[in-house]
């Protein structure tokens, strides 16, 4: 299944495994690997074989977020093209979070190392956290004069509540995965670092074991029940349901379930 050169991409028993694979530099994000990044997110959300997917990092980081070589050559460019740049440069960003937030099948991230910047914000992106204990989180932007631009403005206030949210992008400290867990950063913790990605496929196929239809169309409402009116849950939530309908797993279901009762008689 890999085609690629600075991310890995394997497909264990319907569950896609995602590694970003630039362990020399800590897994940060290049162009280049947004590039592989993107294709592949692509390519696991068009393909039905594909139930689930977990992201997870190689050698001892998960993500040490923007590549900061990157951030050289932007700083470089002459001064009238530096912003047009980075807001070019931001939409793929944007492009790439928004393909792991919008994924239609669940996704875990495996956290095997420090997630900082970006890193903590593409972890935060996914539907479910799980990290290994050596694992680490911080929203380190500040100390290069910068704010979340992965998503993190958006997405690390669901987790923690505002005020907490405030207080990690604001001091860009640490936080260690014990903590983490406490705090709701992490759903789970791993036994240990070795056995990290096997319990997040495990966890993802129990995830992903139900209706592809009925997964995909709750996870797009729950997205967005915190910006939607009752009202307009209601309203989604019953387009998604007529569709739950017509599917072919809600059919099979059903019908199980009256020949299972039907032999009881």
């Amino acid at each position: 299944m890999n085609e690629y050169t600075l991310i890995q991409l394997a497909q264990r028993d319907g569950i896609a495994v995602l590694t970003l694979n630039r362990p020399d530099k800590r897994n940060a994000i290049s162009d280049d690997m947004r590039t592989e990044l993107i294709d592949a997110l692509q390519r696991v959300a068009a393909d039905r074989s594909v139930r689930a997917l977990v992201l997870t990092g190689s050698g001892k980081g998960f993500c040490a977020g923007g590549d900061v070589a990157g951030m050289q050559r932007r700083m470089d460019a002459p001064p009238g093209e530096v912003g047009f740049n980075g807001w070019t440069r931001q939409q793929r960003v944007h492009h790439s979070v928004a393909l792991l937030h919008d994924m239609p099948k669940p996704v875990i991230a495996a956290v095997n190392g420090g997630a900082n910047g970006l890193g903590a914000d593409l972890a935060m992106a996914c539907d479910l956290v799980i990290a290994a204990p050596v694992a680490s989180f911080a929203w380190s932007y500040i100390h290069r004069g910068l704010i979340p631009d992965g998503g993190g403005m958006y997405f690390l206030p669901r987790r923690v509540g505002l005020a907490q949210a405030k207080q990690l992008i604001f001091s860009g400290r640490k936080v260690e995965a014990a903590e983490a867990l406490q705090l709701g950063i992490v759903d789970r913790l791993s036994a240990s670092g070795d056995s990290l990605v096997d319990e997040a496929v495990a966890w993802a196929a129990e995830m992903a074991h139900g209706s592809a239809t009925a997964l995909a169309l709750g996870k797009s409402i729950l997205n967005q029940t915190f910006e939607l009116t009752a009202d307009q849950v209601f309203a989604q939530g019953s387009q998604a349901q007529g569709i739950c309908y017509t599917s072919s797993a809600h059919r099979e279901s059903v019908q199980a379930f009256l020949a299972r009762a039907a032999n009881k008689d």
